[in-house]
């Protein structure tokens, strides 16, 4: 008797299969070369996040609290075990590994959120086929992402939660009430991972209860006791989503005595546009903000202004068609991004330089990346309402209707060809932004980590970590090595005079071997009080001298003199 032969896959999981190959092999494919070309860790954020992870485990004071509280720790927490290895934390390939999940991820949540919110039984389920691979190539292909999934930075995870926050939300709208705890639990990862999430939250809070009072009247006549389950599953829904804001705050609130430390403390956002002076093009101006951030999104679709404008029309144009038809509604929380960053640039001290408008630069430009899945599922929307509307026309034959689903992939390939292949020729805006912005930065850590790399393999340095942590990181020093503005009590306001960092900061000859310092930070200030011979200085194009001064060393040869 032959054995029976496995039953064969459903289409759509042998679908989802290949996509998720397809998306496996171009990140990985993009990780190696730009790991390649040294690119991985080009961003000073990617390589703050490693190294944030990397000192909960390597310090002076190990522990949870070195997550600092600017940045949500979700990220952090999901790099950490990767970065254990002395190798991938110096290379930087551990902090890549959950930017390249997420992205994975990202694509199939694009996938099945098209397939569930455009499904439905007979004719229309094709077009919904068609519009998934649409919406996942788009998404897939785009240069911004590719190059973002490839390193350390937040993106392609963030975008991942909502994508699949949007999706779960899509299937309990389709009568699956259990898809609801999983969109909460992917809503409160969002929130845990950006501050977008917060946004998000409510956004879908709104959503989530709309639609339950909605299909309470759908309930009334299903049999008794069905209709009780609504409130309970909008409950666990709400406590869910709300558990990542609230613990950011409870925790906020019991480490550094202020809730809102992360808002208005002396890392925040706010308090480096003070330090800074940054210039905000659009502070105060909810309309130019809203502007400069949906420029940033079409400078991450395509290089010409023509073709950004394109995609941003025919989005909008399918966003009518999803509202209008009933059919994909659902995927319009995809454009929630857009009045956070409007809001944010306009009065949350998060400026977004495009490099056609005043100043003229570029700066948070990745931030447009935000809005890719709004586009990604919308566009090919609009695109299928242009074809359908033009086979229409008494012109057309009646047999040439029966092209417009091939004529829709190929006006979608078109776009996406055309606008991709523009960007790869000009290297993609995001990676362009950080090699504009970190090039002086990189080439001041390499050299002061070839000059660390010269001093005695035991000695204790004194060091502000800040912006150049990545010296350390390059020639794999231990961040344990080093006394940092990280080591101290962070409940002791304004200061802890009890601290390691605040005790060698007054005397640095008594705490530590070496002091390296860059100008205007407080290891500079205490060097030049404390009188330190200084050994080198550094000097690189764009960027605050650096010295490093000698330090206990020289206070034994002092005292053994007298």
């Amino acid at each position: 008797m032959k054995p029976q032969s496995s039953p064969p896959k459903a289409h759509s999981e042998v679908e989802i299969v290949r996509l998720m190959w397809l998306a496996i092999f171009i990140s990985v494919f993009s990780f190696l070369f730009y790991y390649r070309g040294g690119d991985v860790l080009l961003y000073g954020d990617a390589v703050a996040h490693i190294n944030i992870a990397r000192r909960v485990f390597d310090s002076r004071t190990p522990g949870l609290l070195q997550l600092g509280t600017v940045w949500l720790p979700l990220p952090h927490l999901l790099i950490l075990p990767f970065i254990v290895s002395k190798q991938m934390w110096q290379s930087g390939s551990g902090g890549s590994i959950p930017s390249m999940a997420a992205f994975v991820f990202g694509v199939l949540g694009i996938f099945r959120l098209v397939r569930t919110s455009l499904g439905r039984d007979g004719e229309g389920d094709y077009a919904a086929q068609m519009g998934a691979w649409a919406a996942a190539i788009l998404y897939v292909a785009n240069p911004n992402l590719i190059y973002m999934q490839a390193t350390s930075m937040g993106e392609s995870l963030y975008l991942a939660f909502l994508i699949w926050t949007v999706a779960h939300f899509a299937e309990f709208t389709r009568g699956n009430p259990k898809a609801l705890t999983k969109c909460g639990l992917c809503l409160a990862a969002a929130c845990l991972t950006r501050y977008d999430g917060w946004f998000l939250a409510v956004v879908m809070g709104i959503a989530v209860v709309a639609a339950g009072s909605l299909s309470r009247k759908v309930r009334e006549d299903e049999a008794p006791g069905s209709s009780g389950r609504s409130p309970i599953v909008l409950t666990k829904f709400i406590l869910i989503a709300a558990a990542g804001p609230v613990l950011w705050l409870a925790y906020n609130a019991a480490v550094y005595r202020n809730p809102l430390e992360f808002a208005n403390g002396p890392y925040s956002a706010k308090a480096i546009e003070h330090k800074t002076a940054t210039v905000n093009p659009a502070k105060g101006n909810l309309l130019a903000a809203g502007s400069y951030f949906l420029k940033a999104a079409e400078l991450n679709l395509a290089e010409s202004s023509w073709q950004g404008r394109l995609w941003l029309v025919l989005a909008l144009l399918g966003s009518f068609v999803a509202w209008s038809s009933g059919r994909g509604r659902v995927t319009l929380l995809l454009w929630t991004p857009l009045p956070f960053y409007a809001l944010s640039v306009a009065y949350g001290s998060v400026p977004i330089f495009v490099p056609t408008w005043w100043p003229f630069s570029q700066y948070n430009l990745r931030y447009g990346l935000q809005l890719l899945p709004a586009f990604a599922v919308l566009v090919p929307m609009g695109v299928s309402f242009l074809v359908q509307s033009a086979t229409k026309l008494p012109r057309f034959q009646a047999s040439w209707r029966r092209w417009a689903g091939a004529a829709t992939i190929l006006g979608i390939l078109l776009l996406a060809v055309s606008s991709y292949a523009a960007i790869w020729r000009a290297h993609p805006i995001c990676y362009r932004e950080a090699d504009l912005n970190m090039k002086g930065r990189v080439a001041l850590d390499r050299q002061i980590g070839e000059w660390i790399k010269k001093l005695p393999p035991n000695s204790t340095l004194l060091m502000f970590l800040g912006e150049h942590v990545g010296a350390l990181e390059q020639v794999g020093i231990p961040l344990r090595r080093t006394i940092n503005e990280g080591n101290h009590r962070v409940w002791k306001r304004p200061l802890d005079p009890e601290g390691l960092w605040e005790r060698a900061l007054a005397d640095p000859v008594a705490y530590a071997d070496y002091v390296i310092a860059f100008q205007g930070d407080p290891v500079w200030t205490a060097a030049r009080d404390s009188h330190l011979a200084t050994l080198v200085e550094i000097h690189t194009t764009g960027q605050p001298p650096a010295a490093i001064f000698q330090g206990r060393l020289q206070g034994q040869a002092q005292g053994s003199t007298r």
